[in-house]
């Protein structure tokens, strides 16, 4: 998909929103605007780790570049009591260009969004993440959708913030979304059907792959209680072109298949094997946070399932496991040093159910993120959707082990992660730095893959354990009338990655 078809895909279901938007407007909207010019340089050819992930497909050019990006947003207003309108809308839109060695345009959010009470509507490209997270900014990125790639345009109805159920004195509330997305034409096993020989890319006569997500979350805890509890699920699919693939085997119709996708339900028949429709993954979240006199605390722990392990248990040793400190007194006016949170974080992605004495499941080692089917796995436009220390085989260091049908070569993962924001010196910064211990993959380990009984033959490649350090260090001044001025650094370390440094310069400006 070209640059100009990608702009028209995510800008189309945005229209419905923005013909909403002005029904509803009541009064003179408060559209905030922002300008920002980068310079930037890198070595090795290189965009250093944390300076290209997480960051909604916003990647800056290796090696000596520039870029601008520009970005408008409204959002919901309040009145002077800070109570929120009844029906309100907004709107953002923000893009990037690149100039180097090459030039590129980055649409980076393209949407447009509608309130009426607790419910949302919203429609075209956004900057989401999904999952229970301590800070999305500090961390190293939730497992299901981190905000690594482009957001997917889609159109959502939500209750985006947790809402308390009247009943039992608010003591129980919750928040969750529904969502249909359009990925566009993808490459996908373009028939399963025994043959001479298998084809992996989709033509342009079969139609697009959709993108389907819900979630549900619940809070535990009143209003003015210092201890909340946190728990909930979120589900996310690939689907589409079955009947492309599957021929006249497979007998569901679109309606009959997006039910099947949206319960994960399994389906099977005559030519089809039994398998839930699609790419299925996401995780479950459980939280807790209390909040002292000048401090607050949150523990979260997302656990992970791909194709079947977790109902047993069997990878529960998999997750994403954190802790932030707030300081509540954290002075943003600070002219020595402050501050504002940490995060701790340590990633675990080894184990998958894969061992020989991991417990039976008919589906196999997870191999998360990989899928047969669709044959770039869990990731959109070349970027991985989930946490980008599973790293695709492009991001690899040249010489790495890999099986021929992965595009994600390093899944099992030991990581270490911290993350801190503050102020020094009239400077507000954030900082990151992660170790990890990485694996490859079961394909690629000297166990090799399996699907219940069935054991694929050991890869003629091994894998060896590589070590990798990546380092982020951001700073900004503000400046007067609405200008401020800023630097980037990033440093990679290791084997797994191409070792790299990476430095920007920013100027901002932010105006109404």
């Amino acid at each position: 998909m070209n640059g100009i078809q990608q702009v028209k895909h995510a800008l189309l279901p945005t229209l419905l929103l923005l013909t909403i938007s002005a029904a509803v407007q009541a009064q003179q909207p408060e559209i905030k605007y922002a300008v920002e010019a980068q310079a930037i340089g890198t070595t090795n050819n290189v965009v250093p780790f944390w300076m290209r992930s997480n960051q909604f497909g916003s990647v800056p050019l290796s090696g000596i570049s520039g870029s601008f990006l520009g970005k408008a947003e409204k959002d919901y207003s309040t009145d002077s009591l800070g109570k929120k309108r009844l029906f309100d809308w907004g709107f953002g839109l923000e893009a990037r260009a690149n100039a180097g060695k090459g030039s590129s345009i980055q649409l980076i959010s393209a949407y447009a969004k509608g309130r009426m009470g607790i419910f949302q509507l919203k429609a075209g490209r956004s900057k989401d993440v999904m999952g229970l997270n301590g800070d999305t900014v500090l961390s190293t990125g939730n497992f299901s959708v981190s905000g690594n790639a482009p957001g997917i345009p889609k159109l959502e109805l939500s209750i985006p913030n947790y809402y308390s159920i009247p009943i039992f004195g608010g003591l129980f509330s919750v928040k969750g979304n529904f969502v249909h997305g359009w990925l566009g034409r993808t490459k996908i096993l373009d028939s399963i059907i025994a043959g001479p020989t298998i084809k992996y890319y989709i033509n342009d006569t079969k139609p697009v792959s959709y993108f389907h997500q819900k979630s549900l979350y619940v809070r535990l805890g009143k209003a003015d209680w210092r201890l909340k509890m946190y728990g909930g699920f979120n589900h996310q699919v690939f689907w589409g072109n079955e009947q492309a693939a599957y021929g006249s085997n497979f007998k569901l119709s679109p309606a009959e298949t997006f039910l099947y996708v949206v319960t994960g339900k399994s389906y099977g028949t005559k030519g089809v094997p039994t398998s839930k429709i699609g790419n299925q993954l996401g995780s479950i979240d459980i939280g807790a946070e209390y909040d002292f006199n000048d401090l607050k605390v949150m523990l979260y722990r997302q656990t992970f399932y791909d194709v079947g392990a977790l109902s047993k248990l069997a990878n529960i040793k998999d997750g994403l496991t954190g802790v932030t400190l707030e300081n509540k007194r954290f002075d943003p006016k600070s002219s020595g040093f402050a501050w504002k949170k940490l995060l701790l974080e340590y990633f675990y992605s080894k184990d998958q159910a894969g061992y020989p004495w991991s417990t039976f499941t008919k589906s196999g080692d997870e191999d998360y993120y990989n899928n047969f089917y669709y044959v770039e796995g869990w990731s959109y436009q070349g970027m991985g959707m989930g946490n980008p220390l599973i790293t695709p085989r492009h991001d690899a260091r040249a010489g790495q082990a890999v099986k021929k049908s992965d595009y994600f070569i390093n899944n099992r993962v030991v990581a270490l992660h911290a993350g801190l924001t503050g102020r020094l010196y009239n400077w507000d910064f954030m900082t990151k730095i992660t170790y990890s211990n990485n694996y490859g993959t079961f394909g690629t380990s000297i166990y090799g893959n399996s699907t219940g009984n069935i054991k694929s033959p050991v890869n003629n490649e091994i894998f060896q354990k590589v070590n990798q350090f990546s380092y982020y260090l951001e700073g900004t001044k503000p400046l007067k009338n609405g200008y401020s001025a800023g630097f980037a650094s990033a440093l990679d370390q290791g084997k797994l990655l191409n070792n790299s440094f990476g430095l920007m310069l920013k100027l901002k400006k932010d105006f109404q």
